[in-house]
């Protein structure tokens, strides 16, 4: 009550840290919270309202991983989606709140991307109009760190970045929580670029395994004088395909030269579609 209290325009900092800390003081404290807190974002005062989401906001960065697998779970972010939505409590509210909700589960979308049930909330919202566009991030608004961290992430790689974040969390300046919010941006850009990698190189080889699968099967076919016209054709489009993909394989492998591991499996691919492409042009011209 005194964290989110409508009377006092400010928030009450001390309140709202002794409120953490008894979240995080035991188990039961993480499960009870978010249902006392969506009570207080559901309140008809808007001050009580906003408090209540600066409260939830500053519980999703100090609490840690009890407290964010219970924000995850469709019972509390059903009651957020109800502030939102018109045929529940939306026409009530002021647009000040509801921004203030979109933009706090926009940026867990950010910040939690394992957290199936955040993204699905968020993107139903948007599908039904009730969010328009993503929100723009504030410079001086801190984002919560992703927990648990991937592994091998880039808060876990780059200890000087980690340390200077956390110093810079520690501080109530506003110029260093702009600052943090700054370093956290690019630290996950980083961590998104790095996704994008992976992602692309493992698209790219399951492609090729399956498009030299198909192919190996169509020309054992060819060998016995066994394929119709439509599959010949089909052939010669994978062949033009495989082509096309040789050229990305090449891009991939120059992007990995600092991993082994992937390095190896890139070029593995392209041995098995060297094969096959050199396969293709022998058999057509035995026929």
């Amino acid at each position: 009550d005194k964290a989110t209290d409508p009377s006092i325009p400010e928030e009450n900092w001390e309140c709202i840290q002794r409120f953490c800390d008894r979240v995080n003081a035991d188990k039961e404290s993480s499960s009870l919270a978010p249902r006392l807190l969506a009570h207080k974002i559901q309140s008809p005062q808007e001050v009580e309202a906003l408090h209540a989401l600066t409260v939830l906001e500053t519980c999703v960065n100090n609490c840690g991983e009890r407290f964010h697998n219970e924000i995850a779970k469709f019972r509390f972010l059903n009651e957020l989606i109800k502030v939102l939505c018109p045929k529940y409590y939306g026409t009530w509210f002021s647009e000040k709140v509801k921004s203030r909700v979109i933009e706090i589960m926009f940026s867990w979308t950010v910040w939690f991307p394992q957290e199936v049930k955040i993204r699905d909330a968020y993107q139903m919202l948007k599908k039904q109009g009730i969010v328009k566009e993503d929100p723009k991030l504030p410079e001086d608004k801190i984002l919560p760190p992703p927990s648990p961290r991937p592994q091998n992430s880039i808060f876990e790689r780059d200890e000087e970045k980690s340390k200077l974040l956390a110093r810079l969390l520690r501080s109530r300046h506003a110029e260093d929580l702009q600052a943090a919010n700054r370093l956290i941006k690019s630290m996950m850009q980083e961590e998104q670029e790095k996704s994008a990698k992976v992602s692309r190189r493992v698209n790219t080889i399951s492609e090729v395994s399956e498009n030299v699968r198909r192919m190996d099967e169509l020309l054992e076919n060819y060998k016995k004088r066994e394929l119709p016209k439509s599959d010949q054709e089909t052939l010669q489009t994978l062949f033009q395909h495989c082509e096309k993909l040789r050229p990305l394989l090449f891009r991939l492998a120059s992007e990995t030269v600092d991993d082994d591991e992937a390095l190896a499996e890139i070029l593995q691919a392209n041995d098995k579609l060297i094969q096959v492409l050199a396969q293709y042009r022998q058999v057509v011209a035995s026929h």
